[in-house]
């Protein structure tokens, strides 16, 4: 009983484990303590358990887990040309690609509704708004992007006459495929449909494509070493691209004068310089998704090779689970709103570029941006550092070629692994544009989501049964 009475007479040092309301109580009563995250593996769901615990075990799954590893990370991808849609992923008039998991028309968000008006009118199958709307639910066929080795950001529509910028991964031969950005304003990836934004994709097919074709006709670009050198100089290449774009156009600026129409010159330099700091993103998204694209469908691998959304939904594939999506309902970012902006202008998290993430750079490099973190309300400097070393935690290992200076250029996580998801319970972050729901509304704001947890463990649970059949 002394010893009872001695320690609650005595000063205490409290260790809190668990659940941290505890400890912000103890905090508020001047109390002081410690405070150690923990949580039960894989939500403590016995089942789920059973799952986590066989397949890690599994030596086809750690074979196939390393072999997909290797693919992604020593991919080298190379910007090699730009084409005509038609001519590089044989789609024809009728077909429009769009980003995220699978969606029919009449479920898509507005913006990307206002989207799909916009490229019938610029492919000159729809007049006016109205029978835009007609043909796009009588007579158009929808499919992902990623169903044809492209992405796109945002609403990501691509139709048969876009300029698509073509990537190679010399490593292993296969290809990937993005449209150019279009820069600030009334764009199609945000859901713009009135005349200017045709006007404008109609201007990038003919002006700025062949200007680029001749650039990169020219002279490849290996795109590996470019985003290398951008994590060194801030940027994290999804929401920050000050840096790639720079280096991007310093590589291009001497083939570009050589080649380009002299009288067209002027007007592409104002596109690709004025109010365009995310124009490399596009070439970026391209050179994660035809790394990606190089470690699917290895069977057994629990390695994540897409992770996409329609503003929706939000949709991964595994490697070894060939191309079944596995899909959840698209979150609201958490983030900055711009001036006269609140959570409700705003969409459920959109776009393709989570390829970023799946790539091993963007949320999951967020340390080495420390310039973007206010402007995602993401908090702290060291918060962003957080967020890059809880990522390690899901990932098959780091990347051997982008480092992080501020983490003593250690490789950014790498290879997000369903198994270590589901048993850790941390979920991918996604660094992100926050569309305005309104069609044509633009960006209102950025921030971080995170990638829903159900949708991961459906995807073990797959692969745990096929394993066991």
């Amino acid at each position: 009983m002394s010893s009872v009475k001695d320690l609650f007479g005595s000063k205490l040092n409290v260790l809190n484990v668990g659940l941290e309301q505890f400890y912000l109580t103890l905090q508020q009563q001047n109390v002081e303590a410690g405070h150690v995250e923990w949580k039960p593996r894989a939500g403590g769901d016995p089942e789920i358990i059973k799952f986590v615990d066989s397949l890690k075990n599994d030596f086809r799954v750690i074979e196939a887990n390393q072999h997909a590893f290797n693919k992604i990370n020593n991919a080298s991808p190379v910007w090699v040309d730009v084409t005509p849609a038609y001519k590089a992923i044989s789609i024809d008039r009728f077909t429009l690609l769009h980003a995220g998991p699978p969606i029919k028309f009449v479920d898509m968000c507005v913006p990307m509704q206002g989207a799909v008006y916009a490229a019938l009118k610029y492919e000159g199958l729809a007049e006016n708004d109205e029978q835009a709307h007609h043909l796009a639910e009588t007579k158009i066929h929808f499919e992902p992007c990623h169903h044809y080795g492209c992405v796109g950001p945002m609403t990501g529509v691509i139709s048969y006459s876009m300029p698509l910028l073509c990537v190679k991964n010399l490593d292993e031969g296969n290809m990937a495929y993005s449209t150019f950005n279009e820069g600030a304003g009334d764009v199609a990836r945000f859901g713009a449909y009135g005349e200017n934004t045709v006007r404008r994709l109609k201007w990038i097919e003919n002006v700025l494509a062949p200007a680029m074709k001749k650039v990169v006709d020219k002279d490849p670009i290996n795109l590996k070493v470019l985003i290398s050198q951008a994590l060194n100089m801030g940027d994290e290449l999804h929401m920050r691209n000050n840096s790639s774009t720079s280096i991007f156009l310093k590589t291009i600026m001497s083939a570009l004068c050589e080649v380009a129409e002299m009288s067209k010159l002027p007007e592409i330099a104002r596109f690709l310089t004025t109010n365009n700091d995310q124009f490399f993103l596009n070439f970026a998204m391209a050179a994660m998704k035809v790394s990606a694209d190089s470690a699917h469908n290895i069977p057994y691998s629990t390695m994540v090779t897409a992770m996409a959304r329609n503003g929706v939904n939000i949709g991964i594939r595994v490697s070894g689970l060939k191309d079944q999506w596995f899909i959840a309902p698209a979150a609201q970012v958490v983030g900055l709103y711009f001036p006269g902006y609140t959570e409700e202008d705003a969409n459920p998290d959109i776009g393709d570029s989570a390829i970023m993430e799946t790539g091993g750079v963007g949320g999951f490099a967020m340390a080495a941006a420390p310039a973007i973190v206010k402007f995602l309300g993401a908090g702290s400097v060291s918060d962003a550092l957080n967020y890059t070393k809880e990522m390690y935690e899901i990932c098959l290992g780091e990347s051997a070629m982008y480092s992080i200076p501020t983490m003593d250029f250690r490789g950014s996580p790498l290879g997000i692994d369903i198994v270590k998801v589901v048993e850790s319970g941390s979920l991918p972050v996604i660094n992100t544009a926050i569309a305005s729901k309104k069609a044509g509304g633009g960006m209102v704001g950025a921030g971080v989501a995170r990638a829903p947890l159900p949708m991961f463990k459906e995807a073990l649970k797959t692969l745990y049964k096929q394993m066991e059949e």
